[in-house]
């Protein structure tokens, strides 16, 4: 049987499984979305998530990598490895905001239904690896740094979207830092004199962070918070802190831009009369590393699924799927899930994922990893051709 054939065969079976499993995956995704869970606290998510693996005879290790709720799943045998990475933390206040619970299931599914696949297969290993905390320490910074993803021959997900569906993500670099600036209280009526103020110390970084903007590229990104301000109004406040994130396109002008913004906390403290201490408060994201020839294979199955796709926008946010794609070929193409613009860390986003269109879409999406996932399997020629281009980049 030639490679097309077999590729048919495979998925004509894959949507029939997939048909078999969305039930018990929908009531997942419903049960995450009403019972969200903060980064690094996705303890019932994760449990599920994994229990159903094992249910379908992976090979299942929960707690993963020394994170305590990352999971994998492992089925097959040799190469090539092929990675989908599930999601499952939800917002504070707002829960499934960006949609993790059902992109998250998206994989989920996709690895049950590829699973009685794989004794079809010659040789090729399918990993189901559940990937905390995307909204503040992202795991997969972690699994990145140990080398997890450094055996891949693609490592992929999806991402839930509004109105719109694309393959080429693009994702900013970030570093999340604090910065603390130390005074001497005084009474704030009586003695002023006698007191250094931290908050002007804040305040004023504020302002030289504004004025920076206009000397660096377009691209970056620099918003902040006062994350203490002081105690009370009457006491000069000895201690102030201001929580960044910094973006920029690649890692390399992010740092440059990094040491400018060190020399105004400086600068700050200096004119201030305070001191000035800072820390990265979360792990760092890398950029996300382009793929094109995973992405035209991709942008093909999502037509092949039905889904028509626009023009990626560019890069606007972060992602710890950044850190994967320097480690091998990655992908993470946005999804419609709804028929309106809605924006992404919203309460309307996080009620989008429940709707009749929403499990139409838990479906669709993974028809769209399944396929991705066989097409690395069975063309030995394609493994080749994005590693090259990995490689090459």
């Amino acid at each position: 049987m030639n490679e097309l054939n077999k590729y048919k065969e495979l998925i004509s079976t894959l949507d029939t499984t997939i048909e078999k499993n969305v039930e018990t995956v929908w009531k997942l995704n419903l049960y995450m979305a009403s019972h969200p869970e903060l980064g690094e606290q996705e303890f019932e998510a994760s449990r599920k998530m994994n229990d159903l693996l094992a249910q379908a005879h992976f090979e299942t290790e929960y707690p993963y990598s020394d994170i305590p709720t990352a999971f994998c799943g492992k089925k097959g045998k040799e190469t090539p490895h092929v990675a989908l990475l599930a999601e499952y933390d939800a917002l504070p206040e707002i829960g499934h905001g960006c949609g993790h619970c059902l992109h998250g299931s998206m994989t989920l599914l996709a690895g049950l239904s590829l699973s009685p696949l794989m004794r079809s297969l010659s040789t090729g290993t399918l990993f189901v690896i559940g990937t905390p905390a995307e909204e503040t320490n992202g795991a997969k910074v972690t699994l990145s740094e140990k080398g997890i993803f450094d055996s891949m021959d693609l490592a992929m997900m999806i991402h839930c979207n509004d109105n719109v569906s694309y393959v080429p993500y693009r994702s900013l670099a970030m570093d999340a830092i604090e910065f603390t600036f130390t005074g001497q209280t005084a009474h704030a009526a009586g003695a002023p004199w006698e007191g250094r103020n931290a908050l002007n110390g804040v305040q004023l970084f504020f302002h030289s962070i504004d004025m920076l903007r206009q000397h660096v590229k377009p691209g970056v990104r620099m918003h902040g918070i006062v994350s203490k301000g002081g105690e009370a109004p009457n006491i000069v406040p000895d201690l102030a802190s201001a929580k960044f994130y910094f973006r920029a396109p690649d890692r390399k002008y992010l740092d440059i831009v990094l040491q400018k913004v060190f020399k105004c906390a400086q600068g700050v403290a200096l004119a201030t009369e305070t001191e000035v201490e800072w820390k990265n408060v979360e792990f760092s994201f890398h950029e996300m590393r382009p793929n094109k020839a995973a992405e035209d294979m991709m942008e093909g199955v999502f037509a092949e699924c039905g889904i028509s796709t626009t023009p990626a926008p560019g890069a606007g946010g972060s992602s710890d799927m950044g850190n994967v794609s320097q480690h091998c070929p990655a992908l993470q193409p946005l999804l419609s899930i709804t028929d309106m613009q809605i924006p992404h860390h919203t309460r309307e986003f996080a009620q989008a994922v429940t709707t009749p269109r929403a499990k139409e879409m838990l479906k669709i999406g993974a028809q769209i990893l399944g396929r991705a996932a066989l097409r690395c399997f069975t063309d030995p020629l394609f493994c080749e051709a994005i590693k090259k281009e990995f490689l090459s980049y």
